[in-house]
């Protein structure tokens, strides 16, 4: 008969302990992501099934508004419009296009996300056309990331803001573009909806629910690893003692 004893060393015994709970945290922060993208579908899922409330003047409770749809009039200010670089849809590279409307017998200025446009092969700039007068606007609202940090952003931001504008951007900040144009801008974006004219282009908004399996796959790798670390920890630490013969 052979005896074992469990003998942990003290050396492995802590290091196990880390790297357990380095995974466990690890997990718990991609099952949290995978919770948030759930909330966030439900909130859009929501607010797609409701008609189309008319965009308040001040928006206090962000959680509350995220990807509400909302509905107002306005008219487009396509000599502030930016395109955001690096956007991809059906595996073909090209932007999306950001335009500011001035909301209709107000001094109220909001940015609208109409789509995508495919790029040229040698990297200029697409011909945009965007319609005149005054259109109705629906759409999703979506508040970008409060700072995002780039080294093209961060000499975009000590430029002056007479210097000719740059329509190309790589990503959205908000305080950036508010120092670079000449009106008071919301912090927000309305996506536009599919379907709406109003100048719409390509608009197959990425949804929270594809990236739901993803994170919780990653959330279920990294329990994996911590128990799979513990089962290693005690099989090594049994110590076989002595062998009996029957």
């Amino acid at each position: 008969m052979i005896n074992y004893r469990f003998k942990p060393k003290l050396g492995m015994t802590i290091a196990t302990a880390i790297v357990m709970a380095l995974c466990i945290k690890l997990g718990f922060w991609q099952y949290n992501k995978a919770q948030s993208k759930i909330e966030a579908q439900h909130q859009i899922d929501q607010g797609m099934q409701l008609a189309p409330v008319t965009l308040p003047s001040a928006i206090d409770d962000e959680e509350k508004w995220r990807y509400k749809r909302v509905s107002f009039k306005g008219e487009y200010m396509p000599e502030y419009q930016i395109i955001l670089d690096n956007r991809v849809h059906n595996t073909k590279a090209g932007y999306q296009v950001i335009t500011p409307v001035k909301v209709l017998d107000e001094e109220r200025y909001v940015l609208v996300n109409r789509g995508w446009v495919e790029g040229n092969p040698n990297r200029t700039l697409p011909v945009i056309e965007t319609p005149t007068g005054e259109h109705t606007f629906v759409g999703d609202l979506f508040f970008p990331l409060a700072a995002v940090f780039t080294l093209e952003s961060t000499q975009d931001k000590n430029a002056p803001s007479q210097a000719s504008w740059q329509p190309l951007w790589q990503h959205i900040d908000m305080p950036r573009y508010q120092s670079l144009v000449p009106f008071e801008v919301k912090p927000y974006i309305v996506r536009l909806a599919a379907g709406e004219m109003a100048g719409g282009l390509v608009r197959d908004w990425p949804v929270p629910k594809s990236r739901i399996t993803i994170h919780l796959g990653y959330a279920y790798q990294w329990f994996g690893f911590a128990m799979t670390i513990f089962v290693i920890y005690i099989v090594l630490n049994f110590k076989k003692l002595k062998k009996e013969n029957e």
